[in-house]
């Protein structure tokens, strides 16, 4: 059998990164950047005022409080959006709103809660401190600097700041296009009847959610049944849209488990015994004339999510140049003693928690590939290495930090 770490190479050894695509920047939200993006100006490009209140010389109000006001004339109004020229003299102050360019002469702004609001000679209670209230140009970013480095990960803050500096089209590395497929005959849709022998198919749900949250595009093709001819045709029809094709269910060595009959003549697919619990029937190839890689997964879910997390999503983000390719990993203290078949590494639900300050996991559910709720309420992956046949409570063991559980 082939390691894990094997069949990892081997999968990341057939795949590149994506070639870089210019977008518009709603459509590059959680694609990687590829270039490196400096402001065009500075940020913010004109000091102006954060409140809404009147912008002021402070000298002017020393001393100013509740029992003894100050009270000036009201030389002019600076909305936001201004482009006047207006100055303040010495004993002037003009209104302002949030947003609006400080006038020349005028060192703060006092809150408008800070007077009695008044339009043409305002009476101000409470002294501000010179540039209070005031919002200076550059003070964010300058012109030139670098704000957005290549090889990030555009989220709603990324895109916020390069939509500021006038970038409508950025260079990136674009979502990966995943279609995902469930094989087997007794797979229905969810909500239809199960009875004689039906299964709703939830592996594709998954597996696309997966993909997904992996920085993906996921069409999710739903299921095929046990038919070589009828599934070599579905792949065939979908690689004009995929990057990547994830297959799930058919490749053990039942009667029924057309993957391994349908794709083992098509391109450089190979199906391989991974040593590894759960998830050992394995299969990775590249198919069609763009030469798209293709996974075929395990058909039990527990298998199939174990799979996609060992090897699927690491190739996902080398295909998007994120880094690093795996998840996080901890050392926890186990709380129960677990038994692992020699030769493979074992991959358990766990519940990760902390304790005094230290990491602790517990196992989730039986070790059964088939036990979808224990996955569910699962939130990391505790890991058994392969020479290892029994830990004991409180050895420390290797856990792969999952998505936390709502809640």
């Amino acid at each position: 059998m082939k390691t894990v770490d094997q069949h990892l190479a081997d999968c990341l050894s057939a795949v590149d990164t994506l070639s870089p695509l210019e977008l518009r920047l709603l459509d590059a939200h959680g694609c990687t950047l590829s270039e490196d993006v400096t402001a065009t100006w500075d940020l913010p490009p004109f000091t102006n005022s954060s409140m809404d209140g009147y912008a002021v010389r402070s000298a002017d109000l020393a001393g100013a409080s509740e029992s003894a006001p100050v009270v000036l004339p009201v030389v002019g109004d600076i909305p936001a959006g201004y482009s006047g020229a207006l100055a303040v003299s010495p004993g002037q102050c003009a209104r302002i709103m949030t947003g609006g360019p400080m006038p020349a002469g005028a060192d703060a702004v006092v809150p408008v809660e800070w007077t009695d609001g008044d339009i043409v000679q305002v009476s101000i209670t409470k002294a501000p401190q010179p540039n209070s209230y005031v919002r200076f140009q550059g003070e964010d970013a300058s012109q030139g600097e670098l704000i957005v480095p290549s090889g990030t990960r555009l989220g709603p803050a990324q895109l916020a700041l390069l939509a500021a500096v006038g970038r409508a089209r950025v260079l990136v590395r674009p979502r990966p296009r995943v279609v995902v497929m469930s094989t087997g005959s007794e797979l229905v849709e969810p909500g239809e009847p199960i009875a004689g022998g039906k299964i709703p198919d939830s592996n594709s749900f998954m597996l696309a959610a997966a993909a997904n949250a992996a920085g993906a595009t996921a069409y999710r093709i739903g299921f095929v049944p046990d038919e070589p001819k009828q599934l070599i045709t579905t792949i065939e029809d979908q690689l004009i849209r995929a990057d990547l094709v994830i297959t799930t269910g058919g490749v053990s060595v039942g009667a029924f488990d057309v993957v391994k009959e349908a794709l083992g003549r098509m391109g450089t697919v190979a199906f391989d015994r991974v040593a590894m619990q759960p998830g050992m029937p394995q299969g990775f190839g590249t198919i069609g004339p763009d030469s798209t890689p293709i996974f075929t997964l395990p058909g039990n879910p527990v298998s199939a999510f174990v799979s996609f997390e060992m090897f699927v999503r690491p190739v996902l983000r080398r295909m998007q140049a994120l880094e690093p390719l795996h998840r996080p990993t901890v050392r926890a203290v186990l709380q129960s003693a677990v038994q692992s078949p020699d030769g493979k590494r074992q991959f358990l639900r766990g519940d990760l928690d902390v304790e005094d300050g230290r990491y602790v996991v517990s196992t989730v559910g039986g070790p059964g590939s088939h036990l979808l709720a224990g996955l569910a309420n699962a939130n990391s992956l505790i890991v058994v290495p392969d020479e290892t046949t029994h830990l004991s409570a409180g050895d420390a063991v290797t856990v792969i930090m999952l998505e936390r559980r709502a809640g």
